[in-house]
């Protein structure tokens, strides 16, 4: 088990679009979980522990107790669904400061697996987290999706 150190905003590797990976290293995504389960996450992308890599992890249940953890791998967004939903989300390069973003209910994705190339339709909770570890592949973060009025005053908050 290797927790790693969490890049708290606004460090600049944060805001680096990620380049796709030919080969990813087993250890990242064991750490990636590890790190994830440990800062008590639901997801968590590469460059949030410092490796500019298209990939994340995500497993939205295992708060609850059932552990469904999901690997994806140069990930690229299909199609996502017109219907949009506002709700609350937190970052761990964001500690402690939830905000409201609007994203599609739900997202089709592409991606490298374990076995091949995969594509799936994802909804609710789980098409939010994706969205949510994409933006960090593209160099975005929930501050990113404030108005800047908002984006200001919670910038203001978050330093204190």
């Amino acid at each position: 088990m290797s927790v790693r150190d969490v890049l708290l905003w606004p460090d600049a590797r944060l805001s680096e679009v990620c380049k796709p990976v030919g080969k990813v290293d087993p250890q990242l995504i064991e750490d990636l979980f590890d790190t994830m389960y440990a800062a008590y996450g639901r997801g968590l992308a590469a460059p949030q522990v410092g490796v500019l890599q298209r990939v994340f992890v995500v497993d939205v249940t295992w708060k609850e107790g059932v552990r469904t953890p999901r690997v994806f791998v140069n990930p690229v967004v299909q199609q996502r669904s017109a219907d949009m939903r506002s709700m609350e989300e937190q970052c761990l390069s964001i500690p402690d400061l939830p905000m409201r973003v609007t994203r599609p209910e739900g997202v089709t994705l592409a991606w490298e697996g374990a076995d091949g190339p995969q594509t799936e339709t994802f909804e609710g909770n789980l098409a939010r987290c994706i969205q949510h570890e994409l933006d960090h592949l593209d160099g975005r973060v929930i501050f990113d999706h404030q108005s800047p009025e908002d984006r200001a005053e919670l910038e203001a908050l978050y330093a204190g």
